[in-house]
């Protein structure tokens, strides 16, 4: 009998970080999805196969943006997109964020939620970086949605880029945040259905702010260059 210097049993290997989950048969819900980044979320997950249900306060809404998506898009109200649905992203605006998840904490429950909304202010200067109280609006989802898995994930991707049915591959990376690893593989899986597209792992959500708020300088880089930025990560 043979042991270690320890005595103990040896360590399993490093899980492989691209040993990701088959995510192809999850039905994937788009909180916000009659807004410009929602449509557009939808649309690639769609036209990369999965199943895909857009919520808006308005089913009528919902069902008529979803036919104009095609693609098999269904629409339906906010409440009923989130029950139907394994994987929900929340793409409703800033402003709309807080009065959004607290109306659908029930509908959530048992979840993984994806938050991808960007807190930002405007002015004569640009773009700026709010910080909300609990630190960043994934961290404001988790407190709301004590019942939920909350990650974030999708920020820093063009809305006229993801609608636009002549470009075949979105080329950047999704950087994915969250508490649980099972969570960000799930995330990063979704974000690498999408062909030119791959997610990577960031942190945990306290790291969410400046992920966030990057977004801020990415409206700046646009602006100057006339251009629809995302981000690559290097050496990875």
């Amino acid at each position: 009998m043979t042991t270690n210097d320890s005595g103990s049993a040896p360590k399993p290997p490093a899980k492989d970080p691209w040993d990701l989950p088959d995510v192809s048969g999850l039905t994937v819900g788009v909180l916000g999805g009659t807004g410009p980044q929602g449509r557009g979320l939808a649309y690639r997950f769609a036209r990369a196969g999965q199943k895909v249900v857009i919520g808006s306060r308005a089913a009528d809404r919902a069902e008529a943006a979803a036919a104009e998506l095609g693609h098999g898009v269904e629409g339906a109200d906010n409440a009923e997109c989130a029950r139907r649905s394994d994987v929900v992203i929340v793409a409703v605006p800033w402003d709309g964020h807080a009065k959004t998840l607290e109306s659908l904490r029930e509908e959530l429950a048992g979840k993984l939620v994806v938050d991808c909304v960007n807190p930002l202010g405007f002015d004569k200067k640009g773009a700026y970086a709010l910080k909300p109280e609990e630190g960043s609006a994934a961290e404001q989802a988790a407190a709301l949605l004590p019942d939920s898995r909350v990650t974030a994930a999708f920020h820093h991707l063009s809305a006229v880029l993801l609608q636009d049915e002549a470009i075949e591959e979105i080329d950047t990376d999704v950087l994915v945040l969250g508490e649980a690893r099972a969570d960000t593989d799930i995330v990063q899986a979704l974000a690498s259905r999408v062909p030119g597209m791959r997610g990577i792992f960031a942190g945990r959500l306290r790291n969410a702010h400046q992920v966030e708020s990057l977004v801020a300088n990415l409206i700046s880089v646009n602006r100057r260059y006339k251009a629809h930025a995302g981000l690559r990560t290097t050496d990875v």
